[in-house]
């Protein structure tokens, strides 16, 4: 009989006792502990599993899951008999960060302060233990305390708990957090991020380096902060990317294991599609990684959905790529269109540099699970170059759509003043183009600044923001272009019609440069000028494409003020 497929179950128990759809991930235990590193850093994209798995080792490894086989039972794990031995002997510490999302440093410190509270509460019977003092006791009752409590409590909190659970078990402890850089990207979003960063650095020094009531310690989350923001002090912490061999099959889905599961819901003929729309992930040299929440909810409803792509938020991700510079908007442009772009990765994510750094930008893409590398050359390998550079593709279909989406977004709040525009363009409405054109540039041209630089002198992020728009609403219809070589310079926008019936397109973008021009319309003059003279039309010409139907238009921009004219 096919066991059920249940939507967004994340407890082990819930999942086992309820015959729910599970894949056997209980290999990592033996993988993990076997490995022996005290302290272990995992990092993989969102809704891979990570949540299921560290609640699959809070319930192997707790006393309070002592004598519960039957959650294991049938599954690789309790094939050997040290490790039947072993379930439910650890007292284990488990939270997870993944609701720290609070839009000021104050609300995030009580959040957290919250959670550790909740450990407390779970642990209050400590309190009538008589292996604890009453300068103990009171630190707990402190803890208990509804109002958020000191800072330096909170920080040794967890060092403190395991002080006590290891006397009162007579056995070192185990911590499990999920999640552990949550609070770090809402801070990086909301403007609180070096508050932040001061108190985790504390409470993680005092929870995983100098703690010798840890047995072992464990986080997961999505990427790796670099270690100077909080892991400064982590000497020993053992890191696993995506990037590495360790635990590559852990997380997420084989493609033997998405296959099995097709066949197992009579849904063999979809195999093909399904690697089409959710396979890419690649972790280490393992390749042909599906993310285990779009094969689910695919299981469950049989229709293709970009399910990963739109689960929780990618507010930082929509923040970074919106407010980018020219060179990142034109990679961008260049990755949705299906190819792929040569940069260089670093594995920690500096939340400090990001905003224009496409190094910092590229990687937190590929960490979040993004992008893939396809290929990598060592630095060694290149010739004046000191970085080494990785190419890096979409992911996969799933992840191109939602990317396309993202781009719509950007433009709903000005959604019929630009879909007004995309028609006026297409029928050659000049009049038509100029008031649409203002009417979405005094609405939107704010919403692009989201760099340093004020837009009266950096106009750039707005319009190659408003090219990634016409890249997606008329990807059907055009093949567009922009900022690449043509004739003997470089033209802002190319569209190469796919039906015969459709003009060709060119656009240059020019900004109003009161030293060399008087008023707009000279600018106008100018970009059309740069047209001609720079033979822009001539790369449609050689396509085949009749000069008579090559529309030339120049966009001249004043702050928000915008001018368009027909060459």
């Amino acid at each position: 009989m096919k066991r059920t497929v249940a939507i967004g179950r994340q407890n082990f128990a819930a999942v086992r006792e309820g015959n729910f759809f599970y894949i056997d991930k209980t290999n990592f235990i033996k993988e993990w502990w076997e490995g022996g590193d005290e302290c272990t850093l995992i990092t993989r994209p969102r809704r891979f599993g990570k949540t299921l798995n560290m609640s699959m080792m809070e319930h192997f490894f707790s006393v309070d899951y002592q004598g519960r086989e039957d959650l294991f039972e049938g599954l690789s794990v309790w094939s050997e008999e040290k490790y039947r031995q072993l379930q439910g002997t650890y007292p284990v510490l488990f939270l997870s960060f993944a609701r720290v999302k609070e839009t000021t440093y104050e609300k995030c410190y009580h959040k957290i302060n919250e959670i550790i509270r909740n450990l407390y509460i779970k642990y209050s019977f400590l309190l009538d233990s008589d292996k604890l003092m009453e300068v103990e006791k009171e630190f707990i009752n402190r803890m208990l305390d509804i109002d958020i409590g000191r800072e330096e409590d909170l920080s040794s909190s967890l060092y403190q708990l395991c002080s006590f659970l290891e006397r009162y078990y007579g056995k070192k402890v185990i911590i499990l957090l999920d999640e552990y850089d949550t609070p770090m990207q809402e801070a990086y979003v909301e403007g609180y991020w070096e508050e932040i960063v001061s108190f985790i650095r504390s409470l993680f020094n005092s929870t995983f380096k100098t703690n010798p009531h840890l047995e072992r310690g464990l986080m997961t989350g999505i990427t790796r902060v670099s270690k100077e923001s909080i892991f400064s002090d982590l000497n020993h912490l053992k890191v696993v990317t995506t990037t590495s061999e360790k635990y590559a099959t852990c997380f997420g889905f084989t493609q033997e294991e998405v296959f099995g599961a097709l066949e197992e819901y009579g849904l063999s003929e979809e195999k093909e599609k399904v690697k089409k729309w959710y396979d890419g992930f690649i972790f280490g040299k393992t390749a042909d990684i599906y993310n285990p929440w779009s094969i689910i909810n695919f299981l469950d409803t049989k229709q293709y959905e970009p399910y990963w792509a739109n689960t929780s938020s990618n507010e930082l991700i929509n923040t970074l790529l919106r407010g980018g510079n020219k060179k990142i908007k034109t990679s961008f442009e260049v990755l949705l269109e299906g190819k792929s772009i040569h940069c260089p990765i670093e594995e920690q994510v500096v939340y400090g540099a990001l905003g224009d750094n496409e190094e910092a930008i590229w990687s937190l893409l590929v960490a979040a699970g993004y992008l893939k590398i396809l290929s990598y050359e060592k630095a060694e390998d290149l010739k004046g170059e000191r970085e080494p550079k990785y190419e890096v593709t979409l992911t996969n279909f799933e992840v191109k759509r939602m990317f396309s989406s993202m781009v719509r977004r950007w433009f709903y709040q000005a959604e019929a003043e630009y879909s007004d525009f995309l028609m006026a363009l297409l029928q050659g409405d000049v009049d038509a183009m100029n008031e649409y054109m203002n009417r979405i540039s005094l609405e939107m041209f704010s919403y692009f600044d989201t760099g340093k630089k004020a837009y009266g002198s950096d106009p750039e992020r707005f319009y190659h923001g408003f090219v990634l728009g016409l890249l997606v609403e008329l990807k059907d219809r055009y093949l567009i272009t922009s900022n690449r070589e043509s004739g003997f310079g470089r033209y802002d926008i190319v569209m190469e019609p796919k039906k015969e019936e459709l003009p060709a397109i060119i656009i240059e973008f020019k900004v109003f440069n009161k030293r060399k021009e008087k008023d707009l319309e000279e600018t106008v003059a100018a970009a059309l000028a740069q047209i001609e003279e720079k033979q822009y039309e001539k790369e449609l010409i050689i396509r085949g494409i009749a000069k008579e139907r090559i529309k030339k238009y120049g966009f001249a921009f004043l702050g928000k003020e915008v001018l368009i004219g027909e060459g």
